[in-house]
């Protein structure tokens, strides 16, 4: 009997093969806009299924290292990427991934470009969407709320297309204190004058600790408690001396999957910060950039879907077994197509919340526009993020055994899935989160005016009294998520 080596799975050009993007955007994008977004999709398409994957890589097998100390004792918090690492940011910033949202060349189909882009670089990225995602949001809140100086400054390079003044931020809100609850938040910032304060304080969770700037909530002395005492605040992480700012990172965290990923705890022992706006109000800003994080967060987990899929079919056309390639048998394909159309679901409802972000930004949303972002943003996040995981495990199971199999790659896929559930809320945490919309701002209501626009003869489902009992949350909101998805 001769030697039997199975052939791993393969990618192609990751946009050109993906028939159900393409027909969104010959769809729902003008057709003016076509050949520039198709040419550089196709180009990024290909990177994402060659080069970017090597940098990937190399990424993984070289994660971040902390040094707390020079050879001669010296306190300097050196965080170590790898040169994949680094390729990726100079990528992101070369095709414009945060910055195609800002130029608006195409209007509010910018949006749609913009995370069209994301859609490939992540799955390829080793994360390095995450701090893409927290520049995004820092982007959006300081062009709201900054102001004219670091519009010029921060903003601008956020912004930038050019590796050498493209700039990263992190988004530091975790603390030991209250987890997702910031009304918890117990760092103190200490008035220096009109503008400026220092902030004293620990940082549980900080992810992109080596980018150039953050956002963070601090509590002013004497403010109030809860949320209402918070106030937003914007640091650069070192001085002109490129020495950290008064920061002493602890470690870095130990993770179940995103390994690239420098995530970091931190003291901030009299830091100085910038108060973005006024005192007060800190949670309402940065809704702006929750709002960006969490749609880059279903962007990513819609991309991390596609790719654990994109690998299954392509194995499935190669392996034998029970004597012919397992996509000729019924149930193979049946549960393939399965994870597709629930791909399709998330797929839908996740460019048409794009969609209504890109309209807000640009003035062109109708109110009902934006009472349908506010209410579908923590669900989509939630919805796509929950199928993205339970894709991911029966991809891994397609593969049998060398699913199982670390040095294929396979596993990484599942555990870095499970993140997209924990980034940027929980699941009860958004449902929560729904419900508060629905309180404040009557979602409910906007909701079913749009699925009576769209046919729908479900809204009944919606005024079923169960749904007053918050502990039915998480119920109403797949509820709502399916509803949607159903009509789009």
């Amino acid at each position: 009997m001769r030697d039997f080596y199975q052939n791993g799975p393969e990618l192609s050009n990751t946009f050109t093969s993906d028939n159900y993007l393409k027909s969104f955007f010959e769809k729902n994008v003008p057709k003016d806009y076509h050949k520039t977004i198709f040419e550089h999709l196709t180009h990024v398409g290909h990177l994402a299924s060659s080069t970017w994957l090597d940098w990937a890589a190399d990424a993984e097998s070289h994660p971040p290292k902390h040094v707390p100390y020079s050879p001669w004792g010296k306190r300097i918090d050196l965080i170590e990427t790898s040169e994949g690492w680094k390729n990726l940011e100079k990528a992101a910033a070369t095709e414009g991934i945060v910055a195609t949202a800002f130029e608006r060349k195409q209007k509010e189909f910018s949006r749609y470009y913009q995370m069209a882009l994301l859609y490939l670089y992540s799955p390829s990225s080793a994360f390095y969407s995450c701090p893409l995602a927290m520049t995004d949001g820092a982007a959006r809140a300081l062009e709201i709320y900054g102001e004219p100086d670091l519009k010029a400054h921060a903003f601008k390079n956020l912004i930038s297309r050019d590796p050498k003044t493209f700039w990263t931020s992190g988004q530091w809100m975790t603390e030991r204190t209250g987890g997702s609850d910031v009304s918890m938040t117990s760092t103190v910032a200490t008035k220096s004058d009109a503008k400026h304060y220092t902030l004293s304080g620990t940082k549980w969770f900080t992810s992109a600790t080596t980018s150039q700037m953050t956002l963070t909530l601090a509590r002013p002395e004497g403010a109030a408690e809860g949320n209402k005492g918070l106030s937003l605040f914007y640091l650069e992480l070192r001085d002109q001396k490129n020495q950290l700012n008064n920061i002493e990172v602890h470690r870095l965290k130990d993770k179940l999957g995103t390994k690239a990923l420098p995530t970091a705890e931190l003291t901030l022992h009299n830091t100085p910060a910038r108060l973005i706006g006024a005192e007060g109000d800190g949670v309402k800003k940065i809704a702006s950039v929750l709002n960006i994080t969490r749609v880059y967060n279903s962007i990513c987990a819609l991309g991390h879907s596609r790719r654990a899929l994109d690998l299954a079919w392509d194995y499935a056309k190669k392996r034998k077994a029970f004597g012919a390639n397992i996509i000729d048998h019924p149930l193979h394909k049946l549960t393939l197509q399965r994870l597709e159309d629930d791909f399709k679901k998330c797929f839908d409802l996740t460019f048409f919340v794009v969609g209504l972000l890109g309209k807000e930004e640009c003035g062109a949303a109708t109110e009902l526009d934006k009472k349908l972002l506010r209410a579908l943003t923590p669900i989509l996040k939630l919805y796509t993020a929950k199928k993205s995981i339970v894709i991911s495990s029966e991809v891994l199971e397609s593969f049998g055994g060398a699913g199982y199999i670390e040095d294929t790659g396979l596993p990484r896929l599942l555990r870095d899935a499970q993140v997209f559930a924990i980034w940027e809320g929980t699941t009860n945490v958004l449902a929560m989160d729904f419900l508060r919309v629905c309180e404040k701002e009557d979602g409910v209501a906007a909701l079913g005016e749009f699925l009576k626009k769209k046919g729908s003869t479900k809204i009944g489902l919606l005024m079923d009294p169960k749904w007053k009992d918050t502990a039915n949350a998480r119920d109403l909101v797949f509820l709502v998520a399916e509803l949607v998805a159903e009509v789009l």
